[in-house]
């Protein structure tokens, strides 16, 4: 069907991507404006893949004529003063200086939804400036005899003025379905829906409005089938993927130096011989850097060919028989998903640069004759015109092509691609398989990407507090940033994947030392969120995509995540749904600010633990009243002194229920 998706909640001056889903480049189609609020001119023109621009509060319908008939969809605009205070980060484009991951996400704490600069909804003047900012919602929903009933949980921002009361919310429902909504009641932030007035399901949209503006959408989707009612939550993380322990895999270094296997172009056989040793790590998920066809470069980011495979790398057969094997272990791939761009040396690209007439011309964004769009001034890709329908179409059909092999992707350069895409290329994945992961790196993070977009979240703020505290800011930045996620508008239910280093970054240990990064992996653990191993980290590989040194492995650092990937699937207080506190400590021997303590307690079990993480250069004794035992988890050991706990880099400790500790 070709309907353009989920209704959508905007402010004023917000720019509307609309577009055909499931499109057929051959196909007409037209838009227009069906209804709009008194005084509106907002218009839409000719073109299959259009941008609306509310001009005034209230709602809007929009319709799609399309070949398999009309489609409406709803766009519900606030003010514009409620806008959040970025919707996307600033990447600089073609002719600009690069931006690293560490200043991005560094500038991106406290920046993201805080009401700074924004106008307040009566007047137009400044937001009132209590530390607010946007609120959060989530949707949860029951059957209540004939009735299901929608419950919405609004939340203001953690350090405003407002409280739950104070926030209004706004429901929409979804234009896709057969429902009868005069029978639906909307009341103090309820939906009552009978279920004779759903024909197969009904999908609820809403948001909580503030004064600094509007929280995240959230949703629930009704089935029925015959007597039976199903409630899915689809902007929820698959259950799957919040605890995973994720091994990220630089392909072509993988190996080794000197590994006959990959010398011979069969790099997935060599992996696939090393599955036994990454399962023994605790991992239970692997991302695979690009495994498709691409230019000289290795990291395998410029893709020539969308459905084939790097020939170095090896067959097709070889990679489904790594797939098979991880499975078979019980652990789960994801596919670098590269969207934004190709390869100059594309056969597509080549085409538009040779002849101006090319078909493959409009195929591409173009900053003058003969020089295409790109970021970061980076020489061998070209970006993809997404308001060209080919390009969806071609992108969409190689989504289709290796989505069912794998357990999920990784979006690359997730922020560079229309959010109307990834909506599609989300709904069309959950159809077939709800517990599809897509996971996508943008930095900083953007809180609205959680709804219906991505599942897990690169989680860049505490990234960066890592490498700060790495490099001397005081330890307690570490809860700081995790804190962060809510203070920007993610809701509770929003995924995080936490790292320390990847391909992109310098290893944590070679630009902090091997005490911090002892401290680092310990965060990574005992943090809410999905650690992420890349691959050389757990045993001290000092060049961030050189051939690893298999041969050189630190194994006192690899047992470490050993203890560290089997402590954290053992306790339920480790895992991400359970509660997070601050704790008092006290540091006796070292340096106060290397040190951080807090409390975690499983959500439905009474498990409670204590962590305690020393980036310092050397142990440090900590007094902490919390901990209710002085017998380190990690090692099974004491670290009783007189003084109080001896932390070398990460100590886990038994911690009274709450309520009950000493």
């Amino acid at each position: 069907m070709h309907h353009p998706g989920p209704p959508r909640f905007v402010a004023v001056g917000d720019e509307v991507e609309l577009a055909p889903r499931d499109p057929d480049p051959a196909a007409t189609y037209a838009w227009t404006v069906a209804a709009a609020p008194a005084g509106s001119t907002a218009t839409l023109g000719d073109e299959p893949v259009e941008y609306f621009n509310p001009d005034e509060p209230g709602r809007y319908v929009v319709a799609l004529d399309a070949p398999d008939g009309r489609h409406e969809l709803t766009v519900r605009a606030f003010p514009g003063g409620l806008a959040p205070a970025s919707e996307a980060p600033s990447y600089p484009r073609s002719g600009a200086t690069e931006t690293t991951a560490d200043e991005a996400a560094a500038g991106a704490s406290g920046d993201a939804g805080d009401g700074s600069g924004r106008t307040d909804e009566t007047d137009g003047t400044p937001a009132d400036p209590d530390g607010g900012g946007r609120p959060r919602l989530s949707l949860s929903a029951t059957v209540a005899g004939d009735d299901v009933v929608v419950e919405a949980d609004p939340r203001p921002h953690p350090d405003g003025a407002e409280t739950a009361a104070d926030l209004d919310v706004a429901v929409l429902f979804d234009d896709r379905d057969d429902l009868d909504r005069e029978d639906a009641r909307i009341a103090d932030g309820t939906v009552t829906i009978p279920l004779d007035a759903v024909s197969d399901r009904a999908r609820v949209h809403a948001v909580a409005v503030g004064r600094h503006g509007y929280s995240v959408p959230d949703a629930v989707n009704i089935r029925l089938d015959g007597g039976d009612v199903t409630i899915q939550r689809p902007y929820d993380p698959p259950a799957w993927a919040e605890d995973s322990v994720i091994y990220e895999i630089y392909v072509r270094t993988f190996p080794g130096q000197g590994s006959d296997a990959a010398t011979a172009g069969g790099v997935f056989d060599a992996i696939r011989e090393r599955l036994d040793y990454i399962e023994g790590l605790g991992v239970d998920t692997l991302w695979l850097t690009p495994v498709l066809s691409t230019d000289d470069a290795p990291h395998g980011y410029n893709v020539t060919d969308f459905f084939s495979l790097a020939a170095d790398l090896g067959t097709r057969e070889e990679y489904e028989r790594l797939i098979d094997a991880a499975h078979d272990r019980g652990m789960r791939v994801l596919f670098d998903l590269v969207c934004n761009h190709s390869a100059r040396a594309h056969p597509y690209y080549q085409a538009a640069v040779s002849d101006p007439d090319s078909e493959y011309r409009e195929w591409y964004e173009w900053r003058g004759p003969g020089e295409p769009e790109t970021y970061f001034d980076w020489e061998l890709i070209a970006n993809f015109d997404f308001s060209h329908l080919p390009v969806r179409r071609h992108l969409l059909d190689a989504v289709d092509e290796w989505a069912p092999l794998v357990d999920g992707f990784r979006c690359d350069m997730a922020w560079a691609v229309p959010n109307a895409f990834w909506r599609e290329v989300h709904d069309r994945l959950k159809a077939r398989d709800s517990e599809f992961l897509l996971l996508d790196e943008t930095i900083p993070y953007i809180p609205d990407f959680q709804a219906g977009l991505f599942d897990v979240h690169f989680d860049s703020t505490t990234y960066a507090a890592l490498r700060r505290v790495g490099n001397g800011e005081p330890a307690e930045a570490v809860l700081d940033a995790v804190e962060d996620r809510a203070r920007s508008g993610f809701p509770d239910h929003a995924g995080f994947m936490l790292y320390a280093e990847n391909h992109d970054e310098t290893r944590y240990l070679v630009e902090c030392g091997r005490p911090e990064a002892e401290a680092a992996l310990g965060a990574l653990f005992t943090l809410p969120g999905a650690p992420m191993v890349y691959a050389g980290q757990e045993f001290g590989q000092r060049g961030k995509r050189d051939d690893l040194a298999w041969a050189h492995a630190d194994e006192s650092l690899r047992e470490h995540v050993r203890r560290l990937t089997a402590l954290r699937g053992e306790r339920p207080a480790l895992a991400t749904a359970a509660d997070l506190e601050r704790v008092e400590y006290d540091v006796r021997e070292g340096w106060d600010d290397r040190v951080v303590a807090f409390r975690r307690e499983g959500g439905e079990s009474d498990d409670a633990v204590v962590v305690v993480l020393n980036f310092g250069a050397e142990p440090a004794t900590v007094a902490v009243d919390a901990a209710s035992s002085a017998t380190d988890l990690l090692t099974g050991e004491s670290v009783a002194t007189v003084e109080g706990l001896r932390v070398d880099s990460v100590a886990v400790l038994p911690a009274a229920p709450s309520g009950t500790r000493r």
